[in-house]
């Protein structure tokens, strides 16, 4: 069996956790296969060692501009030297070059931004840290940023989110390679799910805090977390916190982004989320203890928020 080539792009002030991600899902991969499946290198702007963002030197098997294809996958890792390496027309056109000979491009992070600066993005949908998501957007107007995705692919380009994203992207990899059985064994060996599902919220409405800014938006955000079976109509909300309906949403919009009713919809799924994870209660169930009035109206709702049916995300968390 042929092994598959796999090039990590890294640069100056990368991140370390979007390379060892990669890289040690692959080697797991290797240990546990048959035969070795990838052979995979690190590659820098001439083939220098970088020091990563978190001060460790780390040294690089191939100076990119070297690197001849073909390639089964090019990767780009993010970090907090995204910018410069953006900028830079060497590290740019290498990777456009190596593109173009690659079975597949992804990138990690920020990484997003180096993809996008060689225009491999243009037209498609994209992800990246959700902090860096609205900065992306701004400056690559021609890709369309989801901020809300674990990875994002499209056509034979993927894009993740921030850090251990990469290791759900490459396991994904891998299980699109070599089937679903190595895939979850080398989930394990990691102590990880086989994968989270792509479409799974970077955030969590339960670990995002609120705007402090304004103490009532909090007020109400914990009133929703906490009665979640009540009538939280955005009349029944705004008579809570003593607001006029057109006021409260005014509030929502500008310190959470969303309309009281879309806020807790999601508020709503996420915890019915939790539970399938967590618990063995049947969907009717789970639906009523999140406030959804049916388990069709919980399964809707999921669809729109993860991309996947109840029954598959249960399924998946249960796979890890």
């Amino acid at each position: 069996m042929d092994r598959r080539r796999f090039v990590v792009v890294a640069y100056e002030a990368a991140e370390l956790l979007d390379i060892a991600c990669v890289t040690s899902t692959l080697e797991s991969a290797n240990w546990h296969g048959a035969l070795p499946y990838y052979e995979y290198r690190v590659a820098t702007p001439g083939g220098r060692p970088v020091t990563t963002g978190t001060a460790l030197r780390i040294d690089a098997q191939l100076a990119l501009e070297r690197v001849k294809g073909p390639l089964d996958t090019l990767l780009i890792s993010g970090g907090i030297g995204y910018a410069d390496a953006a900028a830079d027309p060497l590290v740019v056109g290498h990777i456009r070059r190596l593109a173009r000979e690659s079975r597949r491009v992804a990138s990690v992070c920020t990484g997003a931004y180096v993809l996008a600066a060689t225009g491999l993005l243009d037209g498609r949908r994209a992800t990246t840290h959700w902090k860096q998501a609205h900065e992306l957007a701004g400056r690559f107007p021609g890709v369309t940023v989801d901020p809300d995705p674990i990875f994002i692919r499209d056509g034979n380009v993927s894009t993740s989110a921030g850090i251990t994203a990469a290791l759900d992207l490459t396991l994904a990899f891998v299980e699109e390679d070599n089937g679903t059985e190595l895939a979850r064994t080398v989930a394990r060996n990691m102590v990880t799910y086989l994968q989270r599902p792509g479409n799974q919220g970077q955030m969590s409405m339960f670990v995002e805090p609120p705007s402090p800014a304004d103490g009532l938006v909090r007020r109400i955000v914990e009133h929703i977390a906490t009665h979640l079976r009540d009538d939280l109509g955005t009349a029944a909300l705004a008579a809570e916190a003593g607001v006029s309906e057109r006021h409260l949403t005014r509030l929502f919009i500008k310190h959470l982004g969303l309309t009281p009713g879309r806020y807790v919809r999601r508020v709503r799924t996420e915890a019915a989320a939790q539970l399938l994870a967590t618990t063995s209660l049947p969907l009717a169930a789970v639906a009523a203890r999140c406030g959804f009035k049916t388990a069709e109206t919980l399964r809707q709702a999921f669809i729109d928020r993860y991309g996947i049916p109840p029954s598959r995300y249960r399924m998946t968390q249960a796979a890890g």
